[in-house]
Parts: structure tokens; C-alpha cells; sequence
């Protein structure tokens, strides 16, 4: 057995570099994590809009027969819907408009949740929260947004 000042040397030590690893990893800058966001959630929607446009007749006859959105007609509905999913992922990786597209993008995914997919919530919540992070805390220093904010305020941008 083990003296009771050995086992609480080790104990110290372990709690010692289990703080040193979550004060290292509070200091990974947004930046490097929203990249990350940014292209996960552009694939997602831009891979939804591929499938649609690799058989659009098909897509049609889902908003008509089960999507169903109300107070929008199906085909409207169909455009629309690949219209975000085609445009929203492009600036997203760029980095371009960032906040206002995760709203746009938390609206989509709240009619899918709440219309056409309710028993999908733990993806949407999923997206919900990359997206939620976007919104709250911007694309980061690798983004034309970032570049812009930085030209039209004459300083670095540290909210972007």
C-alpha cells in the first residue's frame, strides 16, 4: 500500500495537469473553432440542396405530398428551400454575412423541426447549436466579415 502523503502527491499532480489542460484549451481562440462550425453546417445544407437538384422532380413531389409547410405552395416552397441551401453554405464558408445567415438558417431549421422532420430533434439541435454559436459570437478572424468589419471601422475587429 501506498503512504497516504504518496496518494495525495499523485492526486495533486493529476488535478494539476487536468487544470493546465482546461486552461489550455480555454484559450483555443474562437477563430479555429468557427471555421469548424462554418463547414460542417455549409455541408449539411449544401448537400440537402444537391439531392434536391439531382432529382427535382422528386423534391417537388415531397413539398407537395409530405413537407406540406403551410401558407406557402409547394412549388414556391421547393425554390426557396434550394435557394437557401444553395446560396446560406457559400457564405458561410466564406465567412461572409455570417450572423444573418445562421438566422436565416435557425429559421429553416426550426420549420423542418416544427413541420416536416419533428422526430429528427437531436440533428436539429445540433445544427440549432453551431448555429446559435455563429450568431452569438461570429465567424472569427478567418472570414470576410472579419476583413470588412476591420475596413469600415478603421480597427481590428475582436467582435466579428
Amino acid at each position: 500500500m501506498m503512504p497516504e502523503s504518496q496518494s495525495a502527491h499523485r492526486s495533486s499532480i493529476l488535478i494539476d495537469r487536468v487544470l493546465r489542460a482546461i486552461g489550455w484549451l480555454e484559450r483555443v481562440p474562437h477563430t479555429v473553432l468557427a471555421l469548424p462550425l462554418r463547414l460542417a453546417v455549409a455541408t449539411v445544407f449544401w448537400n440537402s440542396a444537391m439531392t434536391k437538384l439531382a432529382d427535382w422532380n422528386a423534391a417537388l413531389e415531397l413539398f407537395r405530398e409530405d413537407y406540406r409547410l403551410p401558407l406557402l405552395p409547394p412549388e414556391f416552397a421547393a425554390y426557396l428551400a434550394v435557394s437557401i441551401e444553395l446560396t446560406t453554405p457559400v457564405l458561410l464558408v466564406l465567412g461572409l454575412a455570417t450572423r444573418p445567415v445562421a438566422v436565416v438558417l435557425l429559421g429553416m431549421t426550426t420549420v423542418i423541426e416544427v413541420f416536416v422532420y419533428p422526430q429528427a430533434w437531436p440533428t436539429h439541435i445540433q445544427w440549432a447549436a453551431m448555429l446559435l454559436v455563429l450568431l452569438c459570437r461570429g465567424a472569427g478572424k478567418w472570414s470576410l466579415d472579419y476583413l470588412l468589419y476591420r475596413r469600415i471601422s478603421g480597427s481590428p475587429a475582436s467582435r466579428v
